[in-house]
């Protein structure tokens, strides 16, 4: 598969926009954002997210114990463009404070998923990093997303989603 096709296919493909945080052995914080968020199991808990190889924060994460998972509100779009930036002190604004299993966190956020580390998956130039979800926090808060490589707002249609739910029912197997 040529790359710039999986590329612009996987862009078409929304996904929700997360900033991964985790403090190393000395207590330094980590950071960085990703899009590559989802559920795993419920029984046990957990989760997945992934990280490039080649970024800077990838040994700091596959040494830690564990992660929290904070799922953007749709105004905090330029946190997750700090912590995407490399070569920065992507914690120097002060928006982060301490949050489930004493990790740096948004309070602000839409969704928090604090997670021990369950395992580490080589997925070529990726590790997926497999949380246990240890505790969660959830607000009213609308998630930001990303789709198209640009940050957008789920739609949200009350009568159009009351529609789609029936059409489902009539269309089950």
């Amino acid at each position: 598969m040529e790359r710039s096709l999986l590329t612009r296919t996987m862009a078409r493909v929304p996904g929700p926009v997360t900033v991964v945080t985790t403090l190393d052995a000395d207590g330094k914080p980590w950071g960085f954002t990703a899009s590559s968020f989802s559920s795993v199991s419920l029984d046990p808990p957990l989760v997945s997210v992934c990280l490039d190889k080649g970024a800077s924060t990838h040994a700091a994460f596959t040494t830690a114990r564990h992660f929290l998972i904070n799922v953007l509100a749709e105004e905090q779009h330029t946190v997750a463009r700090r912590f995407a930036t490399s070569g920065i002190d992507r914690f120097a604004a002060g928006d982060m404070e301490t949050c489930e299993l004493g990790l740096p966190g948004l309070h602000h956020t839409s969704v928090r998923v604090a997670c021990s580390m369950h395992s580490i998956v080589d997925a070529g130039d990726h590790s997926i990093l497999i949380g246990r979800v240890e505790e969660a926090f959830t607000s009213d808060r609308t998630p930001l997303v990303y789709y198209n490589r640009s940050f957008a707002r789920p739609a949200s249609n009350p009568d159009r989603a009351e529609q789609d739910i029936r059409a489902s029912h009539i269309a089950d197997w």
